[in-house]
């Protein structure tokens, strides 16, 4: 079924799939060395999905091996830039051809909304055709110099790149990785979450198909203490890009010392504060946004607006409004379209949110929905709401990752920004205000990577993403990626007189 448009066409697409489940080294679907698998899950019933290849040592040696002689070899890495772009947008036109298929894979693996999903696609080609069309138009650099020199400044890709992505966008954060690395002419290993590997071992089929040479792109599915651990002490990995949280970030940062000081670029998490003025217009749209802004992907978002901050004149009334809106966004089948919410990608993510939730109460916190599990098959927590909450308390700070909102109230735009600022993480901040110079005034002071005004995550391929503080240190999208997965030589000439 190539156009499935019902909840029913989605479960029988589902049913009649078959998984690729091997490693992708050097242009061939193989096992683990090790022989080794691990369980991927469906979370909307916690049955098991399919048995994939767990990689080690070993693989990411073997891969790190291919991925060097295919740079040496020049095939790739010294290819036209225009050819470059011919393949990689070959391979976005046969993602747009699968994307039905690769939106069912995420949404099997890790149980978010297939909508959810089928969005995540367009984003992930767009990101590849972006990269694409953007290459052949980047330009080196003359520097100033007198007549008796000439000065150059040139790209060149890094080497072998690293790519170790997470189960929240499966293919979405896979494309934001591995475009712009692989169109700078890099060789690139993706190493994707076990939670959700599926949707990369399909792409990686897709990429053989476009044409990309042996050894320039390869899949590592396996767990980070192993062959994540591997690709980032390898001597042979030049650069690694990470998203996931702070924790498994600094640990990747001391590898990357202990072997042979690679590039590193991280996006981790964040506690992402959403400020809501007095003076904004139409409240229950705000009120909407800001539920969507937490509830959006069963909260499993490193932007998600998990802070809600509201002026205390209209606080009472907001909350209502907020409610209101959290209601209409329950939890359903992934593979119902009609479904806001999905499940929780396992069970270890759906108890530790639920310790959360637990947690808030005995703070003292309000709770004024949700709370507790869905019973049934599957891993489903509702919207949850809490009121009254303070800076000190632990689901004020902490990362949840699972749809729990914490309201704050506050009485001046100086105790807003405070607080709004008070974390350890700077990822992404939201106000909402009509007042034109408060905007610039707030804009300005919100210790953030990205500040939405007047809405929430809103942004496409041409702006970066990306944080501060202990939210990481790299961006994705955007020409600025490009320049992360390349390096600048300089070359001086003396001209003979």
């Amino acid at each position: 079924m190539s156009h499935p448009q019902r909840h029913a066409d989605w479960h029988q697409m589902a049913a009649d799939m078959r998984f690729e489940t091997r490693a992708y080294i050097n242009d061939q679907f193989v096992d683990a060395a090790s022989g080794e698998t691990f369980e991927t899950l469906n979370p909307a019933t916690g049955k098991c999905l399919a048995q994939v290849a767990s990689c080690d040592g070993p693989d990411a040696e073997l891969a790190v091996g291919h991925a060097r002689a295919a740079f040496q070899a020049g095939e790739w890495s010294r290819l036209a830039p225009v050819r470059r772009k011919k393949t990689l947008l070959a391979l976005a036109e046969l993602m747009e051809a699968n994307r039905h298929e690769l939106a069912l894979l995420d949404t099997l693996d890790m149980g978010k909304p297939i909508t959810s999903s089928l969005g995540d696609m367009q984003g992930a080609i767009g990101c590849v055709r972006y990269h694409a069309e953007s290459i052949d138009k980047l330009f080196g650099e003359v520097a100033p110099t007198g007549d008796d020199s000439l000065a150059l400044v040139l790209r060149e890709p890094l080497g072998v790149v690293a790519s170790i992505v997470p189960w929240n966008f499966p293919l979405m954060m896979t494309a934001w990785k591995i475009a712009p690395a692989l169109a700078a002419g890099n060789s690139v290993i993706l190493k994707p979450s076990e939670k959700s590997p599926l949707s990369a071992l399909r792409l990686a089929e897709l990429a053989r198909e476009a044409g990309l040479p042996s050894g320039v792109f390869q899949v590592l599915p396996g767990f980070g203490h192993t062959v994540g651990k591997a690709l980032a002490l390898s001597m042979g990995v030049d650069c690694l890009s990470f998203t996931g949280s702070t924790q498994v970030g600094k640990q990747l940062m001391q590898y990357a010392g202990q072997s042979n000081l690679k590039k590193v670029y991280l996006e981790c998490g964040g506690k992402s504060p959403n400020l809501v003025f007095a003076d904004c217009k139409d409240l229950d749209r705000v009120a909407r946004h800001a539920a969507e802004a937490i509830f959006h992907n069963q909260g499993e978002v490193c932007i998600a607006g998990s802070r809600l901050l509201v002026e205390n004149s209209i606080r009472a009334a907001f909350v209502e409004k907020v409610l209101a809106a959290a209601e209409t966004m329950q939890p359903g089948d992934p593979l119902d379209p009609e479904s806001f919410m999905g499940a929780m990608v396992d069970e270890t993510q759906h108890r530790r949110v639920l310790d959360f939730i637990r947690q808030g109460v005995e703070e003292g916190a309000s709770l004024r929905a949700g709370g507790e599990a869905l019973k049934g098959d599957g891993w489903f927590i509702p919207p949850t709401v809490f009121d009254g909450v303070t800076p000190q308390m632990v689901i004020g700070r902490e990362e949840i990752f699972g749809p729990v909102l914490a309201i704050f109230g506050f009485d001046s735009e100086e105790e807003a920004i405070a607080m709004a600022n008070d974390s350890d993480y700077g990822l992404a901040a939201g106000f909402w205000s009509q007042d034109i110079d408060r905007i610039m005034r707030v804009t300005r002071r919100l210790h953030s990577g990205q500040v939405f005004v007047n809405n929430w995550a809103g942004g496409d391929q041409t702006v970066p993403f990306g944080g501060v503080k202990q939210s990481g240190n790299g961006r994705d999208k955007s020409h600025h990626s490009l320049e992360e997965y390349s390096e600048l030589k300089t070359v001086w000439m003396s001209l003979a007189t």
